[in-house]
């Protein structure tokens, strides 16, 4: 077994690992399973894109690189104003269609339904705007560094797991240190019982769409940088966001990153054993394994 295979699936585990803290948020306040989300993805490393060229043409190439990193200033103040803009995306997509519906105290299945609806427009825009062409946030090529047994990463991919780590760490104690964070379990508890006792379940709807917009955001902005940005790039992690998700239990932060590191371990080692083909079905099996096996995942709580 190639070592390097480990931290493949390290780095695409936590890419994944990002994504689900939204899909496992967004289900546990909301109560459906949001299938647009990984067009935040897209959408926030799009974003990230444009903005990112807007600061690069405007500065006159006066942002320089950043140490070993093969990007300039211009991404991470892109990555701060794309977080910005991609929780307007999701709070324009509520006000629009899943707050009417919720109003209108739909089954879940229409709210599903709606956003099924919601990825493929979504999706069609942005491929309108972009094209379909791949992009990339920079051409630099990076030398991968010796990390020891075997291991090998380039400054990028470093970067992208410290913050990974950073930010699941802030959101975990977000949820448990502050007042949102026990205003927002409290509403995944009993909705309708917060707002007898004075919650504004209206400000943790709109805080939860906010957060894993902005957190779908910065994993899109790591897929771009590691990898390519892809109008398709969100469809391609809606399924594995779903696995670690559900495998990590729904509503639990550290279970839904470490959930995603899984996912990512498995389907690289996927791609060493059975060939890169065969990749998807890695999350399509650990999906319907957990359902089979264990429906309230590895942190959650059986109903």
């Amino acid at each position: 077994m190639n070592p390097q295979a480990l931290m493949d699936g390290l780095i695409t585990g936590s890419m994944i690992g990002l994504g689900a803290i939204g899909t496992t948020l967004t289900y546990s306040i909301l109560r459906f399973a949001n299938f647009a989300h990984g067009e935040f993805i897209a959408w926030g490393a799009y974003f990230a894109l444009a903005v990112s060229g807007a600061l690069g043409y405007l500065s006159g190439g006066l942002l320089l690189p950043i140490g070993p990193f093969s990007f300039g200033w211009s991404l991470p103040i892109a990555t701060v104003v794309a977080v910005g803009l991609t929780a307007g995306l999701a709070l324009l997509a509520d006000a629009l269609l899943f707050g009417p519906l919720r109003a209108r105290r739909s089954a879940s299945i229409i709210l599903v339904m709606a956003s099924f609806g919601a990825a493929l427009s979504l999706r069609s825009f942005l491929e309108f705007v972009f094209t379909s062409q791949p992009a990339y946030f920079t051409k630099s090529l990076q030398i991968a560094m010796r990390l020891g047994g075997g291991l090998r990463a380039t400054p990028d991919q470093l970067l992208s797991l410290a913050v990974a780590a950073v930010l699941v760490a802030c959101v975990h104690l977000l949820l448990t240190r502050t007042a949102i964070g026990r205003s927002m379990r409290a509403v995944s508890e009993n909705p309708q019982l917060s707002g007898v006792v004075g919650i504004d379940v209206r400000g943790v709807v709109r805080t939860v769409w906010m957060l894993g917009a902005g957190l779908a955001c910065v994993a899109g902005v790591m897929a771009g940088l590691l990898v390519q940005i892809r109008p398709q790039m969100g469809l391609d992690l809606m399924l594995p966001l779903f696995a670690a998700a559900i495998l990590g239990g729904i509503g639990s932060v550290p279970g839904a990153m470490i959930a995603g590191l899984i996912v990512g371990f498995a389907e690289a080692f996927a791609v060493q054993l059975v060939g890169a083909e065969w990749r998807a079905a890695v999350a399509f099996v650990i999906l319907v394994a957990i359902l089979l096996l264990r429906p309230q995942g590895l942190f959650g709580r059986a109903e």
